[in-house]
């Protein structure tokens, strides 16, 4: 436990991709902080061990079978969130995949793959959550990009692209709703231990960024001082991997 414990008593957060890697370790650090979490994955077997994870570590939490790429699931996993924990407060994109090679030897469905969970399933969780966030005028949605927004790499071309868009998506939106006291920010995280990643890295996993790295900074950012938001932040790990 941490300072923060207790900060977020009554608070309902949403992750993405909330059943493992960074979104488990988001979801465990603000259930820690005292929020009512709603987590969500395509995986209902691993989603349900890990909501069952949270709950014995005295976190009230929510397991949501969805696939965040279609509107449907979308708008019930925000029904079902709500009727269940009650009005959400912070809702964290994480869900993402990737695909890394020359983009001129990808397929139209691994574009297709890319580009829809890791953008366009922001784009419809924003619209599903925004309307009810402005009429309460508070929200935090925080969106996890990568360091692959400002950096170009080789084989990188179809990863890339979903994470500039998801750079630029998230500042327009700020612009959007920063009005009604939503404050909307995107995290960019460089190499994580987790699954996820291209199967030949090279890289070291004991150099690397863990999950709980990523959690941090979205705890600070749900605890800003009110009068300011922070719109974008990329952490990286102290020794290159």
């Amino acid at each position: 436990m941490t300072g923060n414990h207790g900060v977020l008593d009554g608070k309902v957060a949403l992750i993405t991709g909330g059943s493992r890697g960074i979104g488990f370790g988001i979801a465990r650090k603000l259930g820690e902080m005292g929020a009512r979490v709603s987590i969500c994955a395509r995986d209902a077997s691993r989603l349900e061990s890990a909501a069952s994870e949270l709950k014995r570590n005295g976190i009230s939490a929510l397991g949501v079978h969805a696939d965040v790429t279609r509107a449907e699931d979308v708008m019930l996993l925000v029904q079902e969130t709500e009727s269940s924990l009650g009005p959400i407060e912070v809702v964290v994109n994480n869900a993402g995949t990737g695909y890394f090679g020359p983009a001129h030897e990808a397929s139209e469905p691994n574009w297709d793959s890319v580009l829809d969970t890791n953008l366009k399933s922001v784009f419809l969780l924003t619209k599903a959550v925004a309307p009810r966030m402005i009429e309460r005028r508070t929200g935090h949605i925080i969106n996890i990009a990568s360091l692959s927004a400002r950096n170009a790499f080789a084989g990188g071309g179809i990863y890339c692209a979903s994470k500039w868009g998801l750079l630029g998506f998230t500042q327009c939106v700020a612009e959007d709703l920063r009005a009604y006291g939503i404050r909307v920010s995107a995290i960019c995280p460089g190499s994580v231990a987790t699954e996820f990643g291209s199967p030949d890295s090279k890289k070291d996993p004991r150099k690397m960024l863990k999950p709980d790295d990523v959690a941090h900074v979205v705890a600070m950012l749900v605890t800003q001082a009110p009068q300011s938001f922070i719109s974008e932040i990329s952490i990286r790990p102290t020794q290159k991997p």
